[in-house]
């Protein structure tokens, strides 16, 4: 249309070339007015969805005082728990000393209440009845952070953020060097996985860690936990998606690295927790068996018949 004017003389080339630029100019700001509404009313729907999980009470109070875990013996006193809507305790009348710098395995068929036990440690839940004490002092009166910043969770689904591998070890201490870093993960067996990734240590493993198999997530969050150098170590079946060959360096490795630090182990394979220096076993949320493994093995109980069976089963698998 302005070559049309210009064309009739109604319009100079220097009034057409003004307004060609004048419209450039407003076009960015009219785009960018459209692009702020809509960020808000995206933000406003994302708020409305937030809100409610931000509003929702923490499931236990944090009324604690004591701003610091002495490492201590961990007093478990006739504990019970339920779960809310189950007509069955998850744990009912469980009681253990754990002395500092010791390690614990605890064992039993699924749904034994084994993992429900190192939720109730970190204060996920509060029990029914009953107490838990560290240095003698109940869990409850620790502040949440004092309490948890003081033990190291493998859980049984570790969760990696949308991250570099040493990102992901390092998240409980983001100023560790590379060779610190690099120290743990050879104590959790994934260095060398970890060396023929494209990036090496450097290397994106997407959310959730996608870019891994199940056994890398396991190793790599026990480097994490190891880095965190917690006085309490809890791995909740952290080993179930890694083969025999690499539990045992795994094993080994954590021998050297929990001289000073107590430690609870939660597998399904006994031969996880064949160097605890005492063992429970769970049942049906009770504790029927305690000792050390030696003479849970020696014994007739479900230890035992599990560890006689698994034996058989590691035989035929290496035949």
């Amino acid at each position: 249309m302005g070559g049309w004017l210009v064309w009739r003389d109604e319009l100079t080339i220097g009034q057409l070339t003004s307004f060609s630029l004048y419209l450039g100019q407003l076009i960015w700001p009219m785009f960018a007015a459209g692009w702020v509404l809509s960020l808000l009313e995206r933000g406003k729907a994302a708020w409305s969805r937030l809100q409610p999980v931000l509003d929702t009470p923490l499931s236990v109070d944090d009324h604690g005082t004591v701003p610091k875990v002495a490492p201590g013996a961990i007093t478990v006193q006739d504990v019970r728990f339920s779960y809310p809507g189950q007509p069955r305790p998850a744990l009912d009348g469980v009681t253990f000393r754990l002395e500092p710098g010791t390690t614990l395995g605890l064992v039993g068929p699924t749904g034994a209440g084994k993992s429900t036990l190192l939720r109730l440690l970190l204060r996920h839940h509060a029990p029914d009845v009953g107490t838990l004490q560290w240095s003698g002092i109940d869990l409850r009166d620790y502040t949440l952070g004092a309490l948890r910043g003081a033990i190291a969770w493998v859980p049984q689904e570790p969760f990696l953020f949308s991250a570099s591998v040493a990102d992901n070890i390092a998240l409980a201490r983001p100023d560790a060097s590379r060779e610190q870093v690099e120290h743990v993960a050879r104590l959790a067996a994934v260095h060398e996985d970890i060396a023929r990734l494209p990036n090496g240590y450097d290397t994106p493993v997407g959310e959730r860690g996608v870019t891994l198999s199940g056994g890398q997530r396991q190793r790599v969050a026990i480097a994490r936990a190891l880095l965190a150098d917690a006085p309490l170590l809890l791995l909740d079946d952290a080993l179930s998606a890694v083969d025999t060959d690499t539990e045992g360096r795994i094993l080994a490795h954590l021998r050297q690295a929990r001289v000073g630090r107590t430690v609870i182990i939660v597998s399904h394979r006994l031969s996880a927790v064949a160097d605890a220096d005492e063992t429970v076993v769970l049942h049906g949320g009770r504790a029927v068996e305690r000792g050390s493994p030696a003479a849970l093995a020696a014994g007739t109980g479900w230890y035992a018949r599990q560890w006689r069976y698994q034996q058989l089963q590691a035989s035929l698998d290496a035949s």
